[in-house]
């Protein structure tokens, strides 16, 4: 199950491996866990907030 598009899911990992680096090199526990969320969600194509949105920026679903 995806929700994202490709642009999207780029988008989100970049910015949070970014945001992720930043905060394990600064040392701050807030930035790095701030940057997991759309890091992870990039990785999975998934945002459980489009879910409950209803938002659908890549995948096609149903037949």
């Amino acid at each position: 199950m995806c929700n994202t598009g490709f642009f999207d899911r780029f988008l989100r990992f970049f910015v949070g491996a970014l945001l992720f680096f930043f905060g394990l090199f600064a040392g701050n526990i807030l930035i790095l866990v701030i940057g997991l969320i759309p890091f992870l969600t990039g990785i999975f194509s998934f945002c459980p907030l489009y879910s409950v949105l209803r938002i659908n920026t890549g995948c096609k679903t149903g037949a």
